[in-house]
């Protein structure tokens, strides 16, 4: 039983034995004691007033003496104005301890049979280029929250959308038909995501010096661009793919294999994975059928140039076009088609899109169209919307090759790991392998770290530098205080010191100690507010929060060289729970912790 039930319920009797009268438990407000006055929990005693009909002062004093007589696990109480501070008794904090030791999974609720199945779409990567920072945010956003929801009991199906058809598509293939004289990823040695990406970028380059001559010859902008012959070339392309040309479609099929190959490199690296793959070139179709469906229902309508339309005005938007006049798709319509194909794969009770902030006005259509086909979810989509991230320098591009890649960030990452940590001396005494593994877990974890770590929301800069700082708000401060605790473990054992099962009682405790574990106790609040929320950075600051009050702690109290036997065996205790939560909060957000550095 929680210590604020237990208080709820005794504060409840209180009050009908000093004033006589029934008060419900919502009335019972209890809340953590501000830092700077003593006692852990603060009642508010305003809303008693009325029975008392006394001040605020003296009811909190007698419900305070009534509780310090009657409840054992107060052990000392103070007033301030209408607030009554409770100091809990160590007995309490211990019990509470060997409760959170007893549980090695602490916080993390297992799904049940008729849990609610929860759909996460993220990574959305197009099949014409590498995956960039951009990408590195959404994967980390939708992978952290995908394991979010699963702690809070869902079950979880992780989902990736691949925009594998279209005209960026077709220009990365042209491209590689005219300039790439037969090389493949073997062949150059590059991998196949980027290989293709280089033609991306080849495409845009001629594409940009045609229209310029064709400018030099006295056309404006516009109609140079609509006379490019290597964009006619591309759409032309695009044509012959949608009427399943085979030597398009060959060629497609090819190029799109050495990109899936380098993505997958990409994800394993990145400890992010999918449960099902959906493929814009399956569902596109599946849309047209299903816009087709809504037109003859008369939720949609024709214009004369025969694309069909949906009218919002009535939900306050305005009208959303879902096929052009030649009958190709939008990326709405394709979107329709992949939730028509996920709903008869999965029972589906929540679908929650991760995708940039650019997209939410796409989002609310969707949801209203959705809605409007008859899908069950479709009116409660959550669009979990994320802002821009960039880097101190600026905006990226990746028509120009200006973006900043996933791999090369991730192994530039891994290096400065391995210099900072070299210079701090953290590596010393370890072999090759083991150093190259810990710069990889410290060099990983600063990357993920330091993009969960703020509100996804909000735009952010992502500064490589900073992120790896062994001190502050960063992944490897969490990491560094996490080895710590393990080496502290390590020496106890080699001493012959055990962690028992169960603590026994009759410690005194500091406040520190006791501080400590009402934030053990919190975790499970912290888990169910990141999931009500869909926030993971909620639990990347409390365990922040977490390892700092254990640093003080460190700092202020002896382990090991306790004389107290109990008191040591109770401090190891507390070190080895913090040492848990701080992993198991780190694995939500899909960061590792070194077991020594």
């Amino acid at each position: 039983m929680k210590i604020e039930e237990k208080l709820s319920t005794s504060v409840i009797n209180g009050i009908k034995e000093l004033y006589g009268a029934d008060v419900p438990a919502k009335m019972v407000q209890l809340q953590k004691t501000k830092k700077e006055f003593e006692g852990h929990l603060t009642l508010v005693v305003f809303p008693f007033l009325k029975v008392s009909k006394k001040g605020p002062e003296q009811t909190a004093q007698e419900i305070g003496e009534y509780l310090k007589q009657n409840e054992p696990a107060i052990a000392a109480y103070n007033v301030i104005k209408g607030f009554l501070n409770l100091t809990i008794a160590s007995d309490v904090w211990i019990d509470l301890l060997n409760t959170i030791h007893a549980d090695a999974q602490w916080g993390i609720k297992q799904p049940q049979a008729d849990a609610p199945l929860v759909m996460i779409e993220y990574s959305s990567p197009n099949t014409n280029k590498p995956l960039h920072l951009g990408h590195v945010r959404n994967n980390l956003l939708g992978n952290a929250l995908a394991n979010v929801m699963a702690a809070n009991g869902n079950k979880v199906v992780k989902t990736n959308i691949v925009n594998d058809r279209g005209i960026h598509i077709c220009k990365s293939m042209l491209a590689w038909l005219k300039y790439g004289n037969g090389e493949t990823p073997e062949s150059s040695g590059k991998k196949g995501d980027h290989l293709v990406g280089d033609y991306y970028v080849a495409f845009d380059k001629h594409y940009k010096a045609e229209v310029a001559e064709l400018m030099e010859k006295g056309l404006s902008k516009e109609e140079a661009e609509a006379q490019s012959p290597l964009m006619q070339e591309a759409r032309e392309m695009l044509r012959k793919w949608e009427a399943n040309d085979p030597e398009v479609r060959a060629l497609w099929k090819k190029m799109n294999e050495w990109v899936y190959a380098g993505f997958d490199a990409t994800y394993k690296m990145m400890g992010v994975g999918f449960d099902k793959i959906y493929y814009e070139s399956d569902t596109y179709l599946e849309g047209k059928e299903k816009v087709m469906e809504g037109l003859e229902k008369g939720f949609f309508f024709r214009k004369e140039d025969g694309s069909v339309w949906a009218d919002l005005t009535a939900e306050g938007l305005d009208h959303k076009l879902l096929l052009r006049g030649d009958g190709t798709s939008v990326y709405m319509t394709q979107d329709i088609g992949t939730a028509k194909l996920r709903f008869q794969d999965y029972p589906i009770n929540k679908m929650i899109y991760v995708v940039g902030n650019e997209q939410n006005y796409h989002f609310q259509v969707l949801s209203i169209l959705l809605d409007k086909l008859g899908f069950e979810w479709g009116k409660d989509l959550v669009h979990f919307s994320y802002g821009m991230v960039e880097l101190p320098e600026g905006k990226m591009k990746s028509r120009e090759g200006t973006v900043v890649d996933a791999d090369d960030l991730m192994e530039a990452m891994i290096e400065t790991a391995k210099e900072t940590s070299n210079e701090l001396g953290k590596l010393d005494g370890l072999t090759q392998e083991e150093a190259d593994n810990i710069a990889r877990i410290v060099g990983l974890g600063a990357l993920k770290y330091f993009i969960l770590k703020v509100d996804a929301r909000k735009n952010m800069t992502f500064n490589p530098k900073e992120s790896i700082d062994f001190n502050g708000n960063t992944g490897p401060f969490i990491q560094y205080t996490y080895a710590r605790i393990q080496s502290i473990l390590r020496k106890a054992a080699e001493a012959g010191i055990e962690v028992p099962a169960t603590l026994a009682k009759g410690i005194e405790l500091s406040a520190k100690e006791e501080g400590l574990i009402q934030m053990l106790a919190d975790f499970t609040a912290v888990v169910a507010q990141a999931g009500t929320d869909y926030n993971p950075s909620i639990l990347a600051n409390y365990a922040y929060d977490l390892v700092k009050e254990y640093n003080q702690f460190y700092h202020d109290f002896s382990i090991l060289r306790e004389e107290n036997e109990a008191l040591k065996v109770f401090r190891l205790t507390l070190s080895q729970n913090v040492g848990k939560v701080v992993k198991l909060a780190m694995g939500l957000l899909g960061i590792e912790v070194p077991e020594r550095m």
